[in-house]
């Protein structure tokens, strides 16, 4: 009996870095389809928010439209107009889109 459990030891020995090449791949794969396109889907929202001017009309994540009055806090904050009485102030951060190019899918996401 000790003869198999020897016999058996010397197969299980190799391995080192080829044991990890799966998981490596593995990581590249999930990098690639899911990481990187977050990242760019982000990093085009914020030069959005950084490139918004007075007249743009947007839509917030609470699905509120209106137009961009102007600035507070150094940029930080938008007055949004939403009807001829009303104007609300808002964190930039608060601004899913362009009213003209946001999907309905996105606001769902964000």
């Amino acid at each position: 009996m000790d003869f198999l459990y020897a016999a058996a030891q010397p197969g299980q020995g190799g391995g080192g870095l080829a044991a990890f090449f799966p998981f490596i791949v593995i990581m590249f794969i999930i990098y690639f389809l899911m990481i990187r396109p977050q990242t760019k889907r982000q990093k085009e929202k914020d030069t959005m928010r950084d490139d918004l001017k007075k007249g743009n009309k947007i839509i917030t994540m609470g699905g509120i439209y209106g137009t961009v009055q102007g600035f507070k806090e150094k940029g930080r904050q938008a007055i949004i107009k939403i009807d001829n009485n009303t104007n609300i102030t808002i964190n930039k951060t608060a601004v899913a889109g362009l009213a003209e190019k946001i999907k309905d899918t996105e606001l769902e996401q964000t």
